[in-house]
């Protein structure tokens, strides 16, 4: 989880303005804002640097790439092999992101596959590697709520910016 540097108000516009056009230049979006290209472009690299913006990768549906169907795997590990087991999960493509949880659950797990039989093949290599002790699979019928940060953007865009004088975190 990422707990590097805060997105300040003037990141939060930035991110906002390329989340409404994704593919605007940096000087479209100085425009936009009414900042310096200079500043756009120094706070989108740090914002990349810094680990602030996610993969370009998120952005792509995993059914166009044939995987239509989501599935969420909880696993229980051996607490002792953890490293070992996430590095066997990166080797399994369908896998596209793993989060150890709090509780009587070790693993989240969230697999895309391109059927049913693709999906208990999946299902089948995460039980095969040495240390995850038990599995149980929950197909997703629908994504209810998409993956969104527009809300939290807002929020942090509407702070009061750093007093002028005082240099803000680039």
């Amino acid at each position: 989880m990422n707990s590097g540097p805060r997105v300040d108000a003037t990141d939060a516009r930035i991110l906002l303005a390329l989340a409404d056009d994704p593919r605007a230049t940096v000087l479209a979006l100085a425009e936009r804002l009414r900042l310096s290209r200079n500043t756009v472009q120094a706070r989108l690299a740090k914002l990349d640097e810094n680990g602030a913006l996610g993969s370009f990768e998120r952005r792509v549906d995993p059914g166009a790439l044939g995987y239509p169907l989501t599935a969420f795997v909880t696993a229980q590990a051996d607490q002792h092999h953890l490293a070992e087991v996430a590095d066997r999960l990166k080797d399994i493509p369908e896998i596209v992101e793993v989060f150890g949880l709090s509780g009587p659950t070790d693993l989240l797990v969230r697999v895309v596959a391109a059927d049913t039989e693709d999906l208990y093949r999946v299902a089948g290599k995460i039980l095969d590697c040495p240390g995850i002790e038990r599995t149980n699979t929950a197909l997703a019928m629908r994504e209810l709520v998409p993956h969104r940060l527009t809300e939290l953007l807002r929020r942090s865009a509407a702070t009061r910016p750093a007093p002028t004088g005082r240099r803000a975190r680039d």
